[in-house]
């Protein structure tokens, strides 16, 4: 198969023939087109978010009409608001909506929809589904059945690899692993995106891991089988984008890295993968294509392969369907692969080869979620999303809310540039100064890997973040130049920091607010009088350390009067925009307050904080060792304890499924457990008893 990479850092124009992609793709020609042999006219997208978004936007383009269907949590959601017409599938929950093939069949039939576009995720690699789809009349965008077949289970894909003659790490039988098998990845048969995945280093941990990789696949894809197969450390998770006609042809569409992982799901993506010798990146290449002509596939598909440090490639898994990651690839080749979807299920043809690649591209996925506090996810109003200079594939806008049954992705941003170097730099500036209001977000730890020196060199293995987490979830606060966190002494050299110095841009702000004062110079702030105010206190909570800063100030005679920030002047204030000049330095801070949630950006970068009221609500208190919800979800399983036993801390207490994804809830202390609030079933608020650990024997 003849290279269709770039180099890393090629300047090289694209070749002739790519289709238009949508805004913000690659900019080569047009590729021919032959007539459609079966035209659509009207197509239902069963899924939702980001996803049904962006397929939505290449309907139009393409004239075509769109139908979507949603649950009872997201009738209000963009994908919605965005469809030209639009069917409820009544519940919240995947199992009771979005994974009923029923259901999405006789809503497409219902709609007058002609045909059906899976996504990715839910039931986008479900061959049932397919043939559901196909029997209803419809047309189905996606592979045929027998691909899926082929492909869907992961330990059935491996054996028909393995007589192609394609590397492969084969599974381990969880009842005969040894010591020497670890470490193993237990992994969803059926489905990906991390979901059902379990790396396992302790024999003794297995059956559980088993059991909890069970429970979260059925949950996400209404399959549970898992398998085991050996973990590779320090190897990189490179994939192959596949597009493949009706007429033979087939496109490898040259690689992507996806090693950046939290939880075996893709944080950052890119392509090409950087590094790869070339005759590696060949092997690849061919090794994607023959098996996709092993299986008869058509449409666009994606084979991954981990690659060891030896740079030795293993088949890990084909995915029948659109991969998060396609703009990576759209960008570099200029091409609309979901056009080239739509295309392929109308009958059209591909031409002999694919169009030339140009450049470097890089998306970063943009969660709800904390990362500093096991990933765990995050809902509640979105108030503002705002990434310029990027495009922005997203299932929110501003006035969402992002609620707690599905994914807590909220965008991805993609940028594609000449150079790998530029690509890189201009995606972390981009975040950098993105205006992302409302719950917290991995936005920070985005920039912060993006900027590391391993990721700027393409030092990339799945690991990255096992080793450098604790760094890149440090708190602002606790830099040398921090600034002004309570406990620190008036004066403090480190109290003109970044987040010190926007929590006084904070304070700035509220008390034009409540003033009515548009200006900040004393003059202007109403009549003198010699006896001194006091000065104004608030207290702020910087978000998600937790870090409490005391601002007090005053306007005086001879300016602003900020105790802990002697070298700032004050040049204006307003509601929403404070001028400041330190050591000679003027910046301006943009402030916008939402309730008690203030987020403060500047040149010295974004903070949030939630201003914290003056007197504590006695109701507000809980006991020492309460163990709270940190997020709203359900009880899936409670262990094996009672109250009046004996806890360790960290030990395992229950389980909680919020956002697709089960989070362990373990003793906050060794003590004993005193109160146990939780059961399977039950539905829980953030903040809400779960348990008391008591000290003590």
């Amino acid at each position: 198969m003849p290279n269709t990479e770039p180099n890393e850092e090629s300047n090289a124009e694209p070749g002739p023939g790519t289709a238009t992609g949508p805004a913000g793709s690659g900019t080569a020609g047009p590729v021919p087109v032959t007539t459609p042999a079966r035209p659509l006219r009207t197509v239902l997208v069963a899924n939702r978010g980001e996803i049904a978004c962006r397929v939505f936007r290449t309907c139009r383009e393409l004239g075509l009409a769109t139908v979507a269907v949603h649950s009872d949590a997201d009738a209000e959601a963009l994908h919605v608001r965005t469809a030209d017409a639009a069917v409820r599938l009544p519940g919240d929950s995947p199992a009771d909506t979005y994974l009923r093939g029923d259901l999405i069949v006789k809503a497409a039939l219902t709609a007058g929809a002609d045909a059906v576009h899976p996504g990715y995720g839910f039931l986008s690699e479900n061959a049932g589904f397919a043939r559901q789809v196909r029997d209803a009349g419809l047309v189905w965008i996606g592979p045929p059945p027998e691909a899926i077949d082929a492909m869907a289970s992961k330990t059935r894909a491996k054996d028909l690899m393995a007589e192609a003659g394609v590397p492969l790490l084969r599974p381990v039988d969880p009842d005969r692993a040894t010591g020497s098998d670890l470490p193993l990845l237990v992994k969803a048969a059926a489905g990906g995106g991390g979901r059902g995945m379990r790396l396992v280093r302790d024999l003794a941990d297995l059956p559980a891991e088993l059991a909890a990789a069970s429970a979260e696949a059925a949950s996400a894809f209404g399959d549970g089988e898992v398998f085991a197969e050996p973990y590779v450390e320090n190897g990189r998770h490179v994939e192959v984008q596949i597009l493949a006609d009706t007429h033979g042809t087939v496109w490898a569409l040259g690689t992507r890295d996806c090693s950046l992982q939290r939880r075996h799901q893709k944080v950052i993506e890119e392509a090409p993968a950087p590094g790869l010798p070339q005759a590696l990146r060949d092997t690849l290449h061919t090794a994607a294509a023959e098996a996709a002509r092993a299986i008869g596939y058509t449409g666009a598909g994606t084979v991954e392969f981990l690659v060891s440090a030896a740079h030795r490639a293993y088949f890990l898994e084909m995915n029948t369907r659109l991969q998060v990651e396609h703009p990576v690839t759209e960008e570099v080749y200029g091409l609309d692969l979901v056009a080239w979807q739509l295309r392929v299920a109308e009958g059209a043809e591909l031409p002999a080869e694919p169009p030339a690649p140009t450049g470097h591209a890089v998306e970063a996925r943009l969660y709800a979620e904390d990362p500093s506090r096991d990933w765990q996810p995050q809902s509640g109003p979105l108030y503002r999303l705002d990434v310029p200079g990027v495009r922005l594939d997203t299932g929110f806008t501003g006035g969402d809310t992002i609620g707690v049954h599905y994914d807590p992705m909220l965008a991805k941003a993609i940028v594609h540039a000449p150079t790998r170097a530029e690509a890189v730099r201009r995606l972390a500036d981009a975040l950098a100064r993105a205006r992302v209001h409302g719950p917290v977000t991995n936005r920070d730890l985005l920039v912060r890997s993006l900027r590391h020196p391993d990721f700027a060199a393409g030092r990339l293995d799945t690991g990255f973040y096992d080793r450098h987490l604790p760094e890149l979830t440090e708190p602002a606060s606790a830099g040398p130049a921090a600034g002004g966190p309570v406990g620190r002494t008036a004066g403090s050299t480190a109290a003109g920091g970044p987040v010190g110095i926007s929590a006084l841009a904070a304070a700035l702000a509220a008390t034009a607010a409540r003033t009515g004062s548009a200006a900040g110079l004393p003059a202007r702030l109403g009549g003198w009088r010699n006896l001194p105010s006091g000065h104004q206190t608030t207290v702020y909570r910087a978000e998600p350390d937790g870090t409490a800063y005391e601002i007090r100030h005053r306007l005086t005679r001879d300016g602003l009067d900020a105790p802990g920030h002697p070298d700032v002047r004050l040049v204006a204030a307003g509601p929403e925009r404070v001028v400041l000049e330190t050591a000679g330095v003027r910046r301006t801070f943009e402030v916008a307050v939402y309730g008690t949630r203030v987020h403060v950006e500047s040149p010295l970068g974004a903070c949030a904080f939630t201003t914290v009221p003056r007197f504590t609500d006695p109701a507000a208190r809980t006991e020492p060792g309460s163990l709270l919800a940190p997020m709203p979800g359900t009880v899936v399983r409670v262990a094996d304890v009672a109250v009046g036993d004996r806890v360790e801390q960290g030990q395992p207490l229950l389980w909680l499924e919020a956002m697709k994804m089960e989070h362990r809830i373990t003793a906050p202390t060794p003590g004993t457990l005193t109160a146990l609030h939780a059961a399977p079933g039950r539905q829980v608020e953030v903040g809400a008893l779960l348990a008391v650990v008591s000290d003590g024997p």
